[in-house]
């Protein structure tokens, strides 16, 4: 009879299940469809507007567009995570103002006589020093390869070569492969910040630093004015020189030795900046309290850094870096908090700022986490998810119990391709917030797109919402929705 009365309530009970079971998909599939491309462009149009200047960390229009995503977190009803009980953690973040583009010239004497003057343009062709002094400075030129005086690994791009009150001319990154087995003793060469310093200690008055990009990730010295250059400028100079830019930087590379020499002509350089030392910026925290009792305690921190590069003379908007990666879980942020099924974990939003700067914020935060590190399942990051077709998992093949639901949520109704890996050992220069977090010993991965429909105008002038594809950011957004909600509730 018991027997009976067993199989008779597992007959009842089971249709009850399933019934919840689809009701609480239909439910979740409902709520995804709320978030609509216009709602993604209005998110997208108002971060990348005049109003906030770019949103270069520190600076007024940064902590204006940070407020304003406060705002929204406010309106949704998550939970103010920064300091005193407001939606902001502070942290100092010295910027420079550039106030308008500058001039690059170049002045050069051929074989006859004759002399040939070039006047750069702004951004085709250099971008003005994001930490540069203000002033003119004119002078001699000097190639000093890549800029390095690395002893110890015998290697030294300044050795039987004066350049005081020089203006150099250099190369970013390393003249060795990533992927060599001693990278790690050339990796504190690699930074903006060191090469500039170097280049001070050898007594150069100013540079040409071939790296045409806005960068805030550099250090500042008053007396020093700089631009970044293109390969079409250092071009002009090698060929005016007899020489060709592109077989030295390569032969260094290949043999490993430095090949420094001075240049034939004379540079201008024009820079008009304002130091700002003591400003601050910050993240912007919210929190979504997950609802079982015990679960509650743990935590995934999903990211995404807010900070752009700015004005320099022209807005440079960031919508796709990184805009779109906010865009994205602003929208999720949304409809979790809104969301008929709620999370048993509890998840943590963090809009970084300082990531420009050299990972500022993500530094901080892990240095002054909101939750124990062992509370964390994982962080997911975010960074220039706005352009493609497809989807990308960077790292989550590593964690497959968490980043299946993320898979399982793009078959099951996204419906998009998708690309995975494994999470990389980070060996060189950390370049991404998710970095910072894998380095401090979380699980971290991130969620990007692939298959890029339109240009990447990267720390440019049209990096614009022109540059976003509303479409896969709308899937990007459903799929934090359904995978989290899988993470959270497994």
């Amino acid at each position: 009879m018991i027997r009976k009365y067993g199989i008779s309530i597992l007959l009842l009970v089971f249709p009850i299940f399933s019934y919840c079971q689809e009701n609480k998909q239909e439910k979740m599939v409902q709520t995804a469809q709320s978030i609509t491309e216009s709602e993604i462009l209005e998110y997208a149009n108002r971060l990348t507007s005049e109003e906030f200047n770019g949103r270069l960390s520190g600076s007024p229009g940064y902590m204006k567009s940070a407020q304003w995503v406060a705002s929204k977190f406010e309106e949704w009803g998550i939970k103010p995570m920064g300091d005193n009980g407001s939606y902001l953690q502070y942290f100092d973040n010295a910027y420079t103002q550039v106030f308008d583009c500058g001039s690059v010239n170049y002045q050069f004497k051929d074989e006859t006589g004759k002399i040939t003057e070039k006047e750069y343009r702004f951004p085709e062709e250099y971008y003005p020093g994001q930490n540069s002094g203000s002033g003119t400075i004119e002078g001699d030129l000097v190639y000093v390869g890549f800029g390095i005086t690395a002893p110890e690994l015998g290697y030294d791009d300044y050795a039987g070569i004066d350049v005081k009150d020089k203006i150099l001319v250099f190369e970013s990154g390393l003249p060795v492969n990533g992927n060599i087995p001693e990278i790690e003793k050339w990796v504190p060469y690699d930074y903006h910040q060191y090469k500039f310093k170097n280049a001070i200690a050898h007594g150069a008055k100013g540079w040409l630093y071939i790296n045409k990009l806005a960068n805030p990730n550099t250090s500042y010295n008053k007396n020093i004015v700089y631009v970044h250059i293109g390969e079409e400028v250092a071009n002009d100079m090698f060929t005016a020189s007899g020489k060709n830019y592109k077989e030295i930087r390569e032969r260094i590379v290949v043999d490993l030795k430095p090949n420094s020499f001075a240049l034939k002509g004379r540079a201008t350089i024009k820079a008009n900046t304002q130091r700002f030392e003591d400003s601050k910026s910050c993240n912007v925290i919210g929190l979504i309290e997950g609802t079982d009792p015990e679960l509650k305690d743990e935590v995934i921190i999903i990211g995404a850094h807010h900070d752009g590069v700015g004005n320099l003379g022209k807005l440079l908007p960031g919508a796709l870096d990184n805009a779109s990666g906010v865009v994205d879980i602003m929208a999720a942020a949304r409809i979790l908090a809104q969301s008929p099924v709620k999370p048993k974990r509890s998840i943590l939003f963090i809009m970084f700022g300082g990531e420009e700067c050299g990972l500022l914020g993500s530094t901080f935060y892990v240095n002054n986490p909101k939750f124990p590190k062992e509370k964390v399942v994982c962080m997911i990051n975010l960074d220039m998810v706005g352009n493609g077709t497809g989807l990308a998992l960077w790292g989550g093949d590593s964690y497959p119990e968490i980043s299946k639901h993320f898979t399982d949520a793009n078959s099951n109704y996204i419906k998009r391709t998708m690309k995975t890996s494994e999470a990389r050992t980070v060996k060189t220069r950390p370049r991404t917030d998710g970095a910072v977090f894998t380095m401090d010993g979380y699980k971290s991965f991130a969620i990007g797109t692939t298959n890029g429909v339109k240009p990447v105008y990267y720390h440019h002038p049209l990096d614009n919402v022109d540059a976003l594809t509303p479409d896969i950011m709308v899937d990007v957004a459903r799929m934090i929705y359904f995978g989290l909600l899988g993470v959270e509730n497994n």
